[in-house]
């Protein structure tokens, strides 16, 4: 394993933790824990996004650029995930089954269209 990837991995696991922790934190009411959860989600966000910066620094490779591109394929993502995690929402925890899966299955589709989008069509 390269150095660069070890790094990636260890600062990736730690940003992802720290995130999914304080979104836990902020979302589950029986915690009583808000803003505290807000700001470690805040702190694994920065940490994810140094991950990306050294890894590209260890790697050698140039800043990432910002395009029309870049910014479409985020946007389809986060509104995939979005379907798809309302989808599950529905279906798990307000028992409305049909809807669920429908929803879901939308936001799965709309992720799938993320490799096209992004790799393009041969």
């Amino acid at each position: 394993m390269k150095k660069s990837s070890f790094v990636a991995m260890i600062l990736g696991t730690i940003g992802g933790i720290l995130f999914a922790l304080g979104m836990c934190m902020a979302l589950i009411p029986e915690w009583n824990a808000f803003e505290p959860g807000i700001i470690m989600g805040i702190i694994g966000i920065i940490v994810l996004l140094i991950m990306v910066v050294v890894w590209r620094k260890m790697e050698n490779k140039a800043p990432a650029k910002l395009s029309g591109k870049t910014i479409g394929a985020v946007l389809i993502g986060i509104t995939g995930a979005l379907l798809l995690g309302v989808g599950m929402c529905l279906t798990m925890v307000w028992s409305r089954m049909l809807p669920g899966i429908v929803i879901g299955i939308i936001g799965i589709a709309v992720l799938l269209c993320l490799i096209p989008f992004i790799k393009g069509l041969k």
